[in-house]
């Protein structure tokens, strides 16, 4: 059997953990605004037409958070043209996904599903084709207490407290060439707008935030140039930079999946670098956090790729110009045309999404908003008619509940193993990935309760390994609680019929001894290790 080990000690730290880093992010494509967050004729619809089993079940899993209401949908969409009686609001059409916007889920409807969700909005403001006054007048509308024509007519439609939202995101993905009003062949152009944008909105509201766009992927061949100077001219008016990638692994090459940190930790890494090296370019004290507020990890089949294209790529090449490609109507109630893609070895899906997780867990120090693409559909699957529990409901929970106070430095000792290079279509190509790690941890020590989680995957597909936890640095500790999850077949699947076909158990054989703990990890298994002060 392969041997892993890893030593924690409570004076190695990466940085305090933010509340806010296992979030989700929320757009008006697929089902999850039109079937699973509204839906009229549902059975569970409230005076909105909003689901209360579907927020009921996500406020149950303490979600921080989530940025929304888009996404490339806010880079066109007239949040004026959403507020007031649903008769007199207007109907336009959303040029990013080609889709009728009724406006029946408006600006307000957002803010209040996320209160009924009981959890904290992060706003996208549309900088494409909205301005300056828009945004300024969004904060006003949204945060405001009363005494202007926004802030009443706020009251007037029914919210009379502010709503409070704290945290505004400058736009979004602004150099991507698919993008509506698109900053890619001017990012100078964008970074004077977010720096004035986030100005005026600061402002109306001097207790917001403001998150600017950099590349919002990797692969784009203008990475990390247009980050830059973006960023020198916005650095001193905005809190944070926005980071998105999707990382994605043919079916053929499920390992690719699990390998897909090594390029987050990378994209973190470079962005990490060039935040501190503007700050010392502009003479400035103030240190750059990063959110990333877009992700995730899948398993996707191989299209049409002309290698070595990469990121070179024009707006055509994304079929917008498509004379076939016509305007949808979506209706909320009708799932056949809305339902969500089948996952497929859905225990490997939840693996995926963990593990990246646990990349932004292990960058604490500078990563402190995470919101994750699929995330809402992680903690609550949904159909048509029902809700359940999927494979990632319960590593995402148990992160949201348990990764808490100070994350600490992971050096894992174990086997490792290489991902040739790929190519899934022609944005997403990798040269390949070296020395992945066959054990993957993230860790968080909570001072206050003197609460040690450990959170492990193993990622050999396909043997067991033998892993010993050395915490003899921690003082007083004993195991309170050691939980394992894994598929016995890459076909078990949650359903609302069977929603028990994969979960976590506990496992009750091992024990610390003398600071020491063994255990077996079952092959592509998740794995959580929980210690605390000695009872009695």
């Amino acid at each position: 059997m392969k041997k892993a080990k890893l030593t924690l000690h409570p004076s190695y730290r990466a940085g305090e953990i933010s509340p806010r880093l296992f979030g989700a992010f929320l757009e008006p494509i697929g089902s999850m605004v039109n079937g699973s967050m509204y839906n009229p004729k549902h059975p569970e619809a409230d005076e909105q037409g909003l689901r209360k089993d579907f927020y009921s079940a996500l406020k149950e899993t303490g979600l921080p958070c989530v940025r929304l209401p888009g996404g490339n949908f806010v880079s066109g969409w007239q949040w004026k043209d959403s507020i007031g009686p649903l008769a007199e609001r207007k109907q336009h059409l959303d040029m990013a996904w080609f889709q009728y916007i009724p406006n029946d889920v408006g600006h307000d409807e957002y803010l209040q599903w996320a209160e009924k969700a009981g959890t904290q909005a992060i706003y996208t403001v549309n900088l494409g084709t909205g301005t300056l006054q828009d945004a300024a007048d969004c904060v006003e509308y949204t945060n405001f207490e009363s005494g202007s024509s926004w802030a009443d007519l706020r009251r007037k439609n029914g919210h009379a407290k502010p709503y409070g939202v704290k945290t505004w995101c400058l736009g979004n993905e602004m150099d991507g060439p698919w993008q509506i009003a698109s900053y890619e062949k001017d990012p100078r152009a964008y970074g004077v707008l977010a720096h004035e944008t986030s100005k005026a909105m600061k402002w109306v509201d001097p207790t917001i935030e403001t998150i600017a766009c950099v590349s919002s992927s990797p692969f784009l061949n203008h990475y990390p140039d247009w980050d830059m100077q973006v960023l020198e001219q916005c650095y001193s008016a905005v809190d944070y930079i926005s980071l998105h990638h999707y990382h994605s692994a043919p079916p053929d090459l499920p390992k690719a999946l699990l390998a897909g940190y090594k390029a987050f930790e990378d994209y973190i890494r470079t962005e990490i670098a060039l935040c501190d090296y503007l700050k010392t370019k502009l003479r400035t004290k103030k240190t750059m956090m990063l959110s990333l507020d877009e992700y995730g990890s899948m398993v996707r089949p191989r299209g049409e790729a002309h290698l070595g294209l990469a990121g070179r790529q024009n707006a055509d090449m994304f079929g917008l110009f498509n004379p076939d490609r016509k305007y949808v109507r979506h209706d909320p109630d009708n799932w056949a045309t809305r339902r969500n893609p089948p996952l497929g070895n859905e225990m490997l899906q939840a693996l995926g999404t963990a593990s990246t997780m646990m990349v932004m867990l292990r960058h604490a120090d500078r990563v402190k908003i995470g919101c994750a693409t699929g995330g809402l559909g992680c903690l609550c699957r949904t159909d048509r008619e029902h809700v359940w529990k999927g494979a990632a409901y319960y590593p995402f929970t148990q992160m949201i509940r348990w990764a808490k106070g100070v994350s600490l430095l992971c050096p894992v000792e174990c086997e490792r193993y290489d991902v040739p290079g790929y190519a899934i279509d022609d944005m997403n190509q990798y040269g390949g990935f070296e020395d992945v790690d066959t054990i993957q941890a993230a860790a968080a020590f909570d001072e206050e309760t003197g609460e040690l989680t450990v959170f492990v995957i193993n990622a050999d597909l396909e043997e067991a390994q033998e892993f010993t936890l050395d915490i003899r640095g921690f003082a007083g500790l004993e195991l309170r609680e050691q939980i394992e999850m894994h598929a016995d077949s890459p076909d078990a699947m949650n359903t609302f019929e069977n929603p028990n076909a994969l979960l976590p158990k506990t496992v009750k054989e091992n024990r610390l001894d003398g600071g020491v703990l063994t255990a077996k990890l079952e092959k592509a298994s998740w794995n959580v290790f929980r210690f605390g002060p000695k009872q009695g």
